[in-house]
């Protein structure tokens, strides 16, 4: 049996919120413990993380690793490298990515004192918060899980967003987060409009930028759209040798080897499920 791997979309009136569902799968499943670990390119996107089945284990960068037990809930911040997970086992668990600037605005929590960890829920979101992963992680399946989610959000989303601040095309959502930065609150000298996106978002506008300049290469590559030399230039690359130092940096591996991985090493699994 093979493993499944699931990008979910969010409700439409979540769109602004909630940048994916990723469901992760590997019960019945005979794989290798090399096969087990989980890579993961470094992400402007905190996520909550549900261990539903199993076990996981925070392998790299994190020292001593950090473990996640069955019925565990983590919040992670943005990551700003590559980073990896492992599983003992087989495994069940699901991670709802946010964007970082709506998680703010939703829970008040500065996000860049979350950057580059992974923090028990209990510890940085309130009860209701842990309510709502406790019953997910009780429900009886996915679906039902995704449900509870969407209903949880919907009416806090819509308060926090009271005002249109959030309304509109959400694809680039950081120049949307530079705009709101800029117009926001008193004073905007240029440091006052980073202060306020690393409170927001955890990390600066230009690495932000970078990130979702490469998120958006790699798609339209991935997808056989264009070739790799016409997706550098197409992004704004200076050419194909800077998209691949940019690609290194935040996923450890060229263009070419992520789509190549992509498709051949079960560890790169979300790499072919990211849309």
């Amino acid at each position: 049996m093979l493993p499944t791997s699931q990008f979910i979309v969010p409700r439409l009136s979540l769109a602004s919120c909630v940048r994916g569902i990723v469901v992760r799968s590997t019960m019945a499943c005979d794989l290798s413990a090399e096969q087990r670990l989980n890579r993961y390119p470094a992400t402007p996107f905190p996520t909550l993380f549900l261990q539903l089945r199993g076990e996981s284990v925070m392998v790299d960068p994190w020292a001593p690793e950090m473990v996640c037990p069955q019925g565990g809930a983590l919040l992670s911040g943005g990551q700003t490298r590559p980073t990896a997970t492992g599983n003992p086992g087989a495994t069940h668990f699901m991670m709802v990515l946010f964007f970082p600037d709506a998680l703010h605005r939703l829970a008040g929590l500065d996000m860049n004192s979350i950057v580059d960890r992974f923090v028990p829920l209990e510890e940085v979101l309130g009860a209701d918060w842990c309510g709502l992963a406790a019953h997910m992680v009780a429900a009886g399946d996915d679906q039902a899980r995704v449900a509870m989610l969407e209903d949880f959000l919907e009416p806090r989303w819509r308060a926090a967003r009271a005002g249109g601040a959030f309304d509109g095309v959400v694809g680039d959502w950081v120049h949307r987060l530079g705009a709101q930065a800029a117009a926001a609150g008193i004073g905007r000298s240029a440091r006052m409009v980073e202060r306020r996106i690393r409170e927001w978002a955890g990390q600066p506008l230009r690495r932000l930028r970078r990130t979702y300049r490469a998120e958006q290469t790699f798609l339209a590559a991935r997808d056989g759209k264009i070739p790799l030399g016409d997706a550098a230039q197409l992004g704004g690359y200076s050419d194909q040798s800077h998209m691949s130092r940019e690609a290194r940096e935040i996923s450890g591996l060229s263009p070419a080897e992520i789509l190549r991985r992509g498709l051949e090493d079960e560890t790169y699994w979300i790499y072919r499920i990211w849309t």
